[in-house]
């Protein structure tokens, strides 16, 4: 198990500095195929914990530190892309102008951000070379003590964490509390994959769940960005977070009777597969 934990550990590191290296048009999903990778190196060394020795919290902080960084460009290319998803189900031709208006608008403000990102770090260069210092660290980290009993005590706490976010949010939590849920069962699959205890499940309660829960976050990341410091046109910025707070309480409550059709069996197994990428 510990040989099974480090090589894919590493082998993610190695795939999120490939990633960062795409250029052209491929830059926007290679900042964000590497966030992903990060995540599941944190998610892995998360799931070690402290048998791992006392560098794992400074290579653990060093991988986040680099996340973080890359997170503003990655918000910027997911707000194009929601837009793009809306836009294909939208009903009637003012919320489709609405939301076409409102991507053109997105686009400019992800072309600021990637000219702004690689004047500071050409090709993020920086970045990858941070990360390639962190594999022989992550190398000299002590596997041989982890034991799969531990490994397993690990995933029973992720997914009891997991399943209590879920019923925290499904009924009728704040913002934060949908997030914690997400956050939550996200790093509960990353960890299943990890230890390799479960494949992508084609069960269509995990493909309905992921659609539901996709659909829910997206309405979020809308709303997030009609704040202050929104890309859209003060009008187009109304007008936007009242469609996506409308349609983002349609959405939680579509979750809510799915998993109340289900017996809450969904909220933890079903989500983590679902979202566990």
């Amino acid at each position: 198990m510990n040989e099974v934990l480090e090589a894919y550990a590493r082998a993610q590191l190695e795939r999120a500095i490939g990633c960062l290296a795409w250029s052209g048009r491929r830059r926007h999903r290679g900042v964000h195929q590497a966030r992903k990778s990060l995540r599941r190196v944190r998610a892995t060394l998360a799931l070690a914990g402290d048998a791992l020795g006392p560098d794992l919290a400074a290579i653990d902080a060093e991988v986040r530190q680099v996340n973080v960084s890359l997170s503003q460009l990655r918000d910027a290319q997911a707000l194009v892309e929601v837009l793009e998803r809306l836009a294909k189900h939208a009903h009637g031709a003012e919320a489709m102008a609405l939301l076409v208006s409102a991507r053109r608008a997105a686009i400019l403000r992800r072309m600021r951000l990637v000219r702004a990102h690689l004047r500071g770090d050409p090709g993020l260069q920086r970045r990858r070379d941070q990360l390639a210092a962190l594999g022989p660290r992550i190398g000299m980290l002590d596997w041989a003590s982890l034991t799969a009993t531990q490994v397993e005590c690990a995933l029973e706490r992720s997914t009891r964490r997991a399943a209590k976010a879920g019923r925290s949010a499904v009924k009728g939590g704040s913002d934060e509390r949908w997030h914690r849920w997400r956050r939550r069962v996200r790093r509960l699959g990353q960890q299943i994959r990890a230890a390799g205890s479960a494949t992508l499940s084609t069960d269509p309660h995990t493909k309905k769940l992921a659609g539901l829960l996709g659909h829910a976050q997206d309405l979020t990341l809308l709303a997030k960005h009609c704040g202050e410091d929104s890309p859209f046109a003060p009008a187009d910025r109304r007008a936007l977070d009242r469609f996506a707070r409308r349609q983002g309480k349609r959405a939680r409550k579509d979750i809510q009777a799915y998993v109340a059709r289900h017996g809450g069996r969904p909220l933890a197994t079903w989500g983590a597969l679902a979202t566990g990428t």
